[in-house]
């Protein structure tokens, strides 16, 4: 009863995901039918699992709330000063409107790389991704997985060097660092953007073919005025340059310095010290500021900042609270009975230490809907095993950090809600190529690489 409870409540979510169901209310329903069906106490199972723990709603929620609201901020003063018009504009006149997939995926692995949250990404590209696809006529769908490809793909898991969370969880618990892997990375990154590329142009000229054309959301603003109206290209990449320099820049600095001398001092090294060690705050920072550089610049909203602000401000509230439903729902998972057992089931089962990795990877960031969070369960209740049976610590690094990457992006996915959020796209509409994009090409892509790893 259990075991059917908790697989049949994570189909029902992902169902219910499909069918168009808000997610809020299916996260709800479906954390109550694993309460009931594995006998969690109702009141701790759906204030404290849900709401509270570690991978609880409100605790994501508080986390990065603020971020959130950052990302926003920037995205809605980027869009109504016109800023990120003028930059679409300037790429496809160089590159050419029919590149506009190129383009996304590309900008957003550069934003990715260079430790940009995966959110902020999002609320930055979108838009001057609008005005890309209605220059290139694309339908929204393939921007929606371009947008995954880069942001969520080859530069989150698998490149070495990417300071992204997940490879950060991986080199803590190993005691390797964030190069791990390196061949491998590189095999597996250069697997998934060329199998992303290649499928999202070939869909690009199917839907060519079939009629398909961009339609805006209720939601998008797209504003048609004059050329000589728009912001010089140049100048409008001004707020995205400080806030890029300005979450990169720490990085590179203290990456220059000789060991030991950050943490002598203060003023600058202070500085240096809070950028670095702030992975939210100081993003949220460099989106404010960049904010505030465009609303200066840009006379379409000087006049009238504060209200542009606080609508953008008010565009966060549905993504972060879409996403963090589907967080609690795995915070409920997390504490059932038979999600502790498969633990000891993995290490029994006599697979192939690297088969048995990958397996169990996928399942608990299936379950859970975040590579991060099943990464960082399978690092603290699994990885030691794995050391233990003779793995190398960095082949463990780089195949446990892209097998999160794979299976995590089911429809329940927090990450893959929140881009449909802020997208304005339902699953139906969407869903179906970001799947490829983010479930099949990655986990491909990561069984090649441990056959590779197998025959070195």
């Amino acid at each position: 009863m259990a075991y059917a409870g908790l697989l049949g409540s994570v189909a029902l979510l992902i169902w219910l995901a499909l069918r168009g169901v808000n997610i809020v209310f299916a996260s709800l329903l479906c954390s109550l039918l694993v309460v009931l069906t594995n006998g969690l106490p109702l009141a701790e199972g759906m204030t404290e699992y849900y709401a509270f723990g570690p991978l609880g709603a409100f605790t994501f929620t508080g986390k990065f709330f603020l971020l959130f609201i950052a990302g926003a901020i920037f995205g809605r003063v980027m869009g109504e000063s016109h800023a990120a018009a003028s930059i679409a504009l300037s790429l496809v006149r160089k590159l050419g409107a029919h590149r506009a997939l190129w383009i996304t995926t590309l900008a957003c692995g550069l934003l990715t790389y260079g430790g940009v949250v995966v959110f902020v990404v999002i609320f930055a590209m979108y838009p001057l991704g609008l005005k890309l696809l209605q220059e290139a006529d694309i339908p929204k769908r393939l921007f929606c997985a371009a947008l995954a490809l880069g942001s969520g793909t080859f530069t989150l898991t698998a490149l070495p060097g990417t300071p992204s969370i997940h490879n950060v969880i991986a080199a803590s618990a190993l005691g390797t660092d964030l190069f791990a892997g390196f061949w491998l990375g590189l095999l597996g990154g250069g697997l998934m953007f060329a199998s992303g590329i290649w499928y999202l142009e070939r869909q690009r000229v199917i839907a060519a073919e079939r009629g398909e054309h961009f339609t805006a959301g209720p939601r998008d603003r797209i504003t048609d005025i004059e050329d000589s109206a728009y912001p010089h290209w140049a100048v409008a990449c001004l707020p995205l340059a400080l806030v890029l320099l300005t979450i990169i820049l720490p990085r590179v600095i203290i990456l220059a310095l000789p060991a030991g001398s950050i943490d002598s001092g203060d003023g600058i090294m202070a500085l240096l010290r809070f950028a670095n060690s702030q992975p939210i705050v100081w993003p949220s920072i460099a989106l404010v500021a960049g904010s505030l550089l465009a609303a200066l610049l840009f006379p379409f909203v000087r006049s009238h900042a504060l209200h542009v602000m606080g609508d953008g401000a008010e565009d966060a509230i549905l993504p972060v609270i879409n996403t963090a439903a589907v967080i609690g729902f795995g915070g409920v998972v997390t504490h059932t009975a038979g999600f502790s057992q498969f633990t000891s089931i993995m290490l029994d089962s006599g697979l192939p230490p690297l088969l048995s990795t990958f397996t169990s990877v996928s399942l608990v960031s299936a379950i859970t809907g975040s590579a991060s969070g099943g990464l960082q369960i399978f690092m603290q209740t699994m990885a030691p095993a794995y050391i233990e049976m003779g793995m190398d610590p960095q082949v463990l690094h780089r195949v446990s950090t892209m097998a999160s990457g794979g299976f995590d992006s089911l429809p329940h996915c927090g990450a893959i809600v929140a881009m449909l959020t802020i997208t304005g796209l339902s699953h139906r509409e969407a869903y179906r190529d970001v799947g490829v994009i983010t479930v099949v090409i990655p986990v491909l892509s990561t069984l090649a690489v441990m056959l590779v790893a197998s025959l070195v």
